[in-house]
């Protein structure tokens, strides 16, 4: 028959495995830091420097699609805020959502209600291969907004980087539907980056479609332009 273990030794031991576990964690953070380098300038061995994280305090933009449905984004595209997108689109650096959706939370504060869905431009399957994870639904959820995924891919696009405002609506021209009705549902839209608003009006035209209500769109960057997004 085994015999038990003296008093206190037990906890002793979970103690030991839990400073071994933290001791572990602290080894894999410092070598994060260490390879890391600040999402928006680039400056080694920090994810974000401060000075960085201040250029992220939104500037908000407003706007208008071709279809005249109104946007608002917490930034213009350039700058640190496009940089630090760039790395959370590209190169899989999903702790810049956090203060990018800080940023995003003010922009979709000034547009919703408690009843508002709030509903993200989906993904195709193959963005969400490469990445992992949707980029807008990650945002949101960084916002402290619960998504709303109704939106769904109902057709292939090209991409859309060097297409003109003329070919950006006919390539995503019917490419979404609404997988649920809305029934009058006052909806608004989320985007990751907006440019000449071809998409935002295929998810609008989407959710009409579906019954719902879509009194504006979210974006977290626009791309400065001549006209609607000037």
């Amino acid at each position: 028959m085994a015999s038990a273990l003296p008093d206190g030794a037990a906890p002793q031991n979970r103690r030991m495995r839990i400073a071994t576990d933290l001791s572990r964690i602290g080894v894999e953070v410092a070598a994060l830091l260490l390879a890391a380098t600040c999402g928006g300038c680039g400056e080694p061995g920090i994810l974000l420097c401060g000075k960085c994280r201040e250029a992220l305090r939104p500037e908000l933009q407003d706007s208008m699609t071709p279809r005249g449905l109104r946007v608002r984004a917490a930034f213009p595209f350039d700058g640190v805020a496009a940089r630090c997108i760039r790395r959370l689109k590209g190169e899989g650096e999903t702790f810049l959502a956090r203060p990018l959706g800080a940023a995003l939370a003010e922009a979709l504060a000034l547009e919703t209600t408690p009843t508002t869905w709030v509903v993200p431009v989906p993904t195709t399957a193959k963005a969400f291969r490469r990445r992992g994870y949707r980029v807008p639904d990650l945002l949101i959820r960084r916002a402290h907004v619960e998504p709303q995924r109704v939106l769904s891919v109902a057709a292939d696009t090209i991409d859309q980087r060097g297409l003109g405002a003329h070919d950006r609506a006919a390539n995503v021209h019917r490419t979404m539907r609404a997988r649920r009705r809305g029934e009058g549902a006052e909806a608004v839209i989320v985007d990751d980056v907006v440019t000449t608003g071809a998409t935002l009006d295929e998810a609008a035209r989407a959710l009409h479609a579906g019954g719902f209500r879509v009194v504006a769109a979210v974006a977290l960057a626009a791309t400065p332009r001549r006209g609607g997004f000037g």
